[in-house]
């Protein structure tokens, strides 16, 4: 290996196997627990409850108000429950927004964070937070709210809708592109990478024909497992920065924004990473690897444009210059045509070409 690179493994413990959450109370004690509080949202309380009731004596209740891009004031009413309820962990149980809770929570007070994630979000992979205040969602990297544990269970996706299990899936897609292109990419993320995404463009046709098969719903979860780890090792670029404005200011919903914005995202950048796209071809078996994500997601029923999911043409403008303004690292120069382009794009749901 000739190319210089650095690497640094996350300190966390990954539990995977169907009916493993049976195994939660044994992972509260490991890490000396005594009073955990069970985040979910309110379309996941149930479950919430059921996981709270069983581990008896050692929750000291259920916060099942998570919302999607984490409003600064849901955070903060989550913070005072926690505080108020003596809580010295936190069980964040769901997808995406339900860990962004738990890392406010963690966040703020460094509370260690056990996740047992219900969607191929890959949130609980990593030391990223996203908080949104007054329309804008900001982001940042803390090893504070990195999960001390994830608890994988396949069983716990079976009721994921299909719809939103296709769209999650291209959510943790878009993790592992932009790693393959990261400016702090390394060889071992690139291979968990590739792997994940042919893990997942394999399993999700699966789950549209079959949604209860366990097998199909394993290949899935652990596609999202690597998908979501390459993102915690990596910095996040131009796709990342286009979901985080377009969700935190505009409330659009996040993983049909990520599936949306995906491919037109990969197409800018295609020109300047030859070595991603090779990776992305072996991993599609596409010659056109972004062309091919797009027609994969319209096959499996996602939405085609962002004017499906709210946006509006008077709103590209306000998007374009908040894209704009702080930047992520891209390996492509990014400028407010261009940007403006590729959101026209998005928008109106025309053909990935750039």
């Amino acid at each position: 290996m000739s190319t210089p690179f650095f690497y640094e493994a996350l300190p966390m413990r990954v539990s995977f196997g169907a009916g493993y959450r049976s195994k939660l109370a044994d992972e509260v004690n490991k890490l000396g627990l005594k009073r955990v509080v069970v985040l979910a949202t309110d379309f996941q309380k149930d479950l919430a409850q059921e996981i709270s009731d069983s581990l008896g004596e050692l929750s000291v209740g259920v916060y099942a108000k998570a919302e999607m891009h984490v409003p600064i004031e849901t955070a903060r009413d989550a913070q005072r429950f926690a505080t108020e309820a003596g809580a010295d962990g936190c069980i964040a149980v769901g997808g995406g927004s339900t860990t962004g809770l738990g890392k406010a929570i963690a966040l703020e007070y460094g509370t260690p964070i056990i996740a047992l994630p219900t969607t191929y979000a890959g949130s609980e992979m990593t030391p990223v937070w996203g908080l949104t205040a007054d329309g804008v969602k900001k982001t940042g990297k803390d090893p504070r709210v990195l999960p001390t544990s994830v608890i994988y269970d396949p069983e716990l996706t079976l009721s994921l809708p299909v719809g939103m299990s296709v769209t999650s899936g291209f959510n943790a897609i878009a993790h592992a592109v932009e790693a393959l292109y990261a400016p702090d990419g390394s060889p071992i993320i690139s291979l968990m990478a590739e792997e994940g995404v042919r893990a997942l463009v394999a399993a999700l046709p699966n789950i549209v024909k079959a949604p209860q098969n366990i097998e199909h719903r394993s290949d899935a979860l652990y596609g999202a497992w690597l998908c979501g780890a390459t993102l915690g090792a990596t910095t996040m670029s131009l796709h990342h920065k286009l979901c985080h404005t377009l969700g935190g200011t505009f409330n659009l919903p996040h993983a049909e924004t990520h599936t949306v914005v995906l491919p037109y995202a990969l197409a800018y950048n295609a020109p300047a990473v030859p070595g991603a796209v090779e990776a992305l071809r072996r991993a599609t078996g596409a010659a056109d690897p972004a062309a091919y994500l797009r027609e994969l997601s319209l096959e499996l029923g996602a939405p085609a444009s962002l004017r499906e999911l709210g946006l509006t043409e008077e709103n590209v403008e306000t998007a374009v210059d908040l894209a704009t303004r702080n930047p992520y690292a891209n390996p492509r120069e990014i400028t407010g045509d261009s940007i403006r382009r590729l959101l026209t794009a998005a928008l109106n749901g025309d053909p990935v070409t750039f």
